[in-house]
């Protein structure tokens, strides 16, 4: 009797857990070993920044280690197809910025596909684009570089660290809202664009604020639009893309997590309980601040519908332009 009375109860205790909605014990336990943190970008940039931020949280609020991995290559490509292929048991975790749903077109060809083969876990949030020149430039504001480009079709010059990435969509989308022709000049890289810009052989660039402020601070940079609905705190006095007239111009980089595809349900998310946690906690939130990035947050929900979103948005961008990379 006591044996059926201990199921009985074993029973109604099950049934009381999932009405209330509370996690089962499964999820509860994740993690149970160190989980690997990929990076698909070098260190020191903002996604490597915020992935070393959110692996100490999640390791404080586990006692699990966080092994942050880096590898880069390929605009995300080599580190996004490693997570990819890895077991899909939550321990294999992804940070990603926007060439998670800009690669997908972008890149038509791979063997994988960020939309089919991975699973959106959190939203971290984003952080403004900002166009600068260099300090000596020619441009003293945005209305100057748009008439010099529109007058003179290709002598506006833009650099990117690689075809396909933030920057250069959002270059791209600069030159269908303002119907113009600039010339874009692809870097292997983010550091030999911006010394070129830095020295005024190409025109501009878009860059995050972790990249773009202290440049400009240095007075070897000078901005001249922030992509944002507000200006920013760092720079008061640089004006939005809406104030300019374009209001339609939004384009921002964003940093969010995922898992392989078919990563369960209930450790999804509790990955995203450890991310939303870290996104309550004042010193990341402060660290966060610095980095003029908006925080995000949210269900997992949330960021299935933001990820799906963007990917559609700059699909119809890539097709426009004939972005497609074999």
């Amino acid at each position: 009797m006591k044996t059926n009375f201990n199921r009985m109860l074993g029973v109604a205790v099950i049934g009381t857990v999932a009405s209330l909605g509370i996690a089962a014990p499964a999820s509860a336990a994740f993690p149970e070993k160190p989980i690997t943190l990929v990076v698909p970008f070098p260190p020191g940039g903002a996604v490597d920044t915020l992935g070393r931020i959110f692996a100490e949280s999640i390791n404080s609020q586990t006692g699990q280690p966080v092994v942050v991995e880096n590898r880069a290559g390929a605009n995300g490509n080599i580190g996004t197809e490693a997570v990819v292929r890895a077991a899909p048991d939550g321990y294999t975790l992804l940070i990603g910025a926007n060439g998670l749903t800009t690669n997908p077109s972008v890149y038509p060809k791979r063997s994988f596909n960020e939309v089919s083969d991975l699973d959106p876990v959190a939203y971290v949030g984003y952080a403004p684009l900002i166009l600068v020149v260099a300090h000596d430039s020619p441009f003293k504001t945005f209305d100057d570089m748009i008439k010099a480009a529109k007058a003179k079709p290709n002598a506006v010059s833009f650099a990117t660290s690689g075809s396909g990435s933030a920057p250069h969509l959002a270059s791209e989308l600069l030159k269908l809202k303002t119907g113009t022709e600039m010339l874009h000049v692809p870097y292997k890289g983010g550091a030999p664009a911006k010394l070129d810009l830095v020295t005024g052989r190409v025109s501009f660039m878009f860059l995050n604020p972790l990249e773009a402020v202290p440049q400009v601070e240095a007075k070897k940079l000078r901005a001249l639009m922030v992509d944002s609905p507000e200006r920013i705190p760092q720079l008061p006095d640089v004006p939005t893309a809406s104030e300019l007239g374009y209001s339609d111009l939004e384009a921002h980089v964003w940093w969010g997590f995922a898992v392989p595809k078919g990563t369960p349900a209930e450790t999804i998310e509790a990955l995203n309980r450890y991310i939303n946690k870290a996104l309550q906690d004042k010193k990341v939130q402060e660290k966060l601040e610095q980095m003029a990035i908006t925080i995000g947050g949210g269900s997992v929900a949330d960021f299935n519908k933001y990820f799906h979103e963007q990917v559609q948005k700059w699909a119809d961008v890539v097709k426009k332009v004939g972005l497609a990379i074999d």
